[in-house]
């Protein structure tokens, strides 16, 4: 039993050191269709890859579809063919993987590795050569570091002009895309802290602003309709209001007045934050959310990367 707990504790910090260890970056895996003989299924395999490539480097991608990339690009080579029986076609790709700033058209990492593969066709041949892609290798690694302190060196220089452009796009109520610009600065950039005042600053904007907003809607939606259908209307509304908002109490009395009123009918509650996390990691996570929704309803990064090929 003392082993166990011993073995227990010792997983146990290894597991908080793997998640200290963490850093979330503003890289977005992307991966162009696969044609044929690639399966449809081919595609999210070769995303698994990429993303447990970042997860072995301690990395939690921001996928946000935004300035920096992760990809790769695999070509076909040489097919050999066994007449068996069974007949085997062993394939042979060159596999070319990038780190980069689709915004300018850069590269700022690249590594490549050959692959094979074997089946009773090209389809089963492909789809076992994308199992052997090497995501943990010493060459790997370093493709990850080296793009990830030029992202690092992009933000300790252009931090500066990012910020003071979602401050002024919070002037114009364009919170969701202020907040996609700062809230994406990476917590190894040396302007790390003033990005996330910043952010934090225009988050709490955007609250007030959502907060009059959806309120005026529930009010509304309730007024036409004050039974169960215009509690569920007014819900949808009251949900989207955060606790740090300037109307929240008016909006916690039309929750009230609407709870009064349908009773047991109306299965719903206010947000809150958790009271046994810590408040400000709140905000910031909630403020990060907002900016990478937004990031995400734009055009896709898989568009963008035919200038790696």
């Amino acid at each position: 039993m003392k082993r166990f707990l011993t073995l227990c504790s010792v997983l146990c910090t290894a597991c908080i050191c793997l998640i200290a260890q963490t850093e979330f970056m503003p890289l977005t895996v992307a991966v162009e269709d696969l044609t044929e003989p690639f399966p449809e299924t081919a595609k999210v395999q070769v995303a698994n890859k990429l993303n447990q490539l970042l997860a072995q480097n301690g990395i939690a991608s921001l996928d946000n579809n935004g300035q920096f990339v992760l990809t790769v690009f695999m070509v076909p080579q040489d097919k050999d063919v066994l007449p068996g029986p069974p007949m085997q076609i062993i394939e042979s790709m060159d596999a070319t993987f990038y780190v980069a700033d689709v915004a300018q058209k850069i590269v700022l990492s690249t590594a490549s590795q050959t692959i094979k593969g074997v089946g009773r066709s090209e389809t089963r041949a492909y789809m076992d050569a994308l199992k052997h892609l090497n995501t943990n290798s010493p060459a790997m690694a370093k493709f990850i570091q080296d793009g990830k302190n030029k992202i690092i060196a992009y933000y300790d220089s252009e931090a500066p002009r990012i910020i003071k452009e979602a401050m002024a796009l919070s002037e114009m109520h364009e919170y969701e895309r202020a907040l996609s610009m700062v809230m994406v600065i990476p917590s190894q950039c040396k302007h790390y802290d003033e990005a996330i005042k910043s952010g934090l600053a225009i988050f709490h904007a955007y609250q007030d602003y959502q907060c009059v907003q959806n309120l005026q809607k529930a009010r509304m939606a309730w007024a036409a309709e004050q039974n169960a259908t215009g509690a569920h209307k007014a819900g949808v509304y009251l949900a989207e209001i955060y606790p740090d908002a300037a109307c929240y109490g008016e909006a916690m009395d039309v929750y009230k007045e609407i709870k009064a009123k349908v009773l047991d009918d109306w299965k719903f509650e206010m947000k809150k934050y958790q009271d046994s996390v810590d408040l400000e990691k709140q905000r910031i996570d909630a403020a990060r959310q907002v900016g990478i929704a937004y990031g995400n309803h734009q055009q896709p990064v898989s568009t963008n990367i035919g200038f790696l090929r």
